[in-house]
């Protein structure tokens, strides 16, 4: 069985480990406080353009999200996101149980825009309730998307511009900002999230490491305190150096996103494949996330070799279903597949 359905089934890239096992009888300090931690930090601040940016790595996107969502709300605020945010659909209610409402926005491809955020923002003061309603407090996004659709340069500014004049910190969920920076529609960079955001994650998890999201902190209300809230919420990894090590691989020599772009380069194969087949793309993901529509009987013969996710059905004989594929994903793996599109 060859697996497509998530960009995490791997284990972690060979430097990771090669580093890991180099230094597994090393001591050093705990908490992330290790010289490879700051040695981490440097090489993420200096590749965002950010020296004075505060870096700090979590195990995990799910924790990431509600600890800097957390770390940005006063305890009667909500945040704003698209209906379809990770936060809001896949995240088993995390943000709420910290006592935060998701304000869930209808997205298109995955995405809002800055027109949304200032209704949403403007339709809260409007009502003659709004005391006793959930304030607007920031605004989520994902970058790529859950759809592997990617925001414009144009489209964060103009985000951008509208938060800071309606003092709503922003956050970008990065879980798959390798992804979505390598991708051949994109014109954005780690130093355009660092200059418009007030928060961004650098997604390990799903890029190459064992586990572990960096998390870039722009803005110094943020900055202030935040290791306290780390270690309230479980966040704090007491051998903090596993995680600093990661990423000290994984921004050494551009490793990061050399092993991204391959990735977007072999899901670009599989796009061509499936349009080839007459197989149309629920989704226009230029990402790692594909999403063709595929016949059933079709689908059933797939199955067989391959995994998959289902999506959705899109008629009484087609489905919507996801073909993933990730930093370890191998040139073989994919023309085997697409030999089997088109045979199907």
């Amino acid at each position: 069985m060859i697996r497509f359905e998530s960009d995490y089934e791997e284990g972690a890239h060979p430097r990771i480990l090669d580093l890991l096992t180099k230094t597994n009888l090393e001591q050093s300090p705990g908490y992330g406080e290790d010289d490879y931690s700051e040695k981490a930090r440097e090489l993420i601040r200096r590749a965002c353009g950010a020296p004075e940016a505060d870096v700090q790595f979590l195990v995990g996107g799910t924790q990431t999200n509600f600890v800097v969502i957390e770390a940005a709300l006063r305890p009667w605020q909500g945040v704003l996101c698209a209906d379809n945010g990770h936060i809001n659909v896949h995240e088993t209610g995390a943000v709420e149980a910290t006592g935060h409402k998701v304000l869930a926005l209808p997205a298109h491809e995955g995405k809002i825009t800055a027109e949304q955020i200032r209704e949403a923002y403007a339709a809260h003061y409007a009502d003659e309730s709004h005391e006793h309603m959930v304030q607007p407090g920031m605004v989520y996004l994902s970058s790529p998307t859950e759809f592997g659709t990617l925001y414009s340069k144009a489209e964060l500014e103009s985000i951008s511009l509208t938060c800071r004049e309606l003092s709503l910190p922003l956050f970008v969920d990065g879980a798959r900002m390798g992804y979505g920076l390598m991708s051949g529609a994109n014109d954005l960079t780690l130093a355009d999230y660092a200059a418009l955001c007030d928060a961004f994650s650098i997604g390990g998890t799903k890029v190459g490491a064992l586990f572990g999201e960096a998390v870039v902190l722009s803005s110094p209300a943020l900055r202030k305190d935040f290791r306290y809230l780390m270690k309230q919420r479980g966040a704090m990894l007491a051998k903090g150096r596993l995680l600093g090590l990661q990423f000290l691989a994984l921004f050494q020599d551009d490793l990061y996103l050399r092993i991204a772009k391959q990735a977007d380069e072999l899901a670009m194969r599989l796009r061509r494949a499936f349009l080839e087949k007459g197989w149309p793309l629920l989704h226009n993901s230029f990402t790692n996330q594909q999403f063709p529509i595929v016949p059933d009987e079709a689908l059933r013969k797939l199955e067989e070799n391959y995994s998959f996710s289902f999506w959705q059905k899109t008629d009484e004989t087609h489905s919507a279903v996801r073909f993933c594929t990730s930093w370890a994903t191998s040139e073989e793996a994919v023309m085997k597949l697409i030999e089997d599109i088109r045979r199907a």
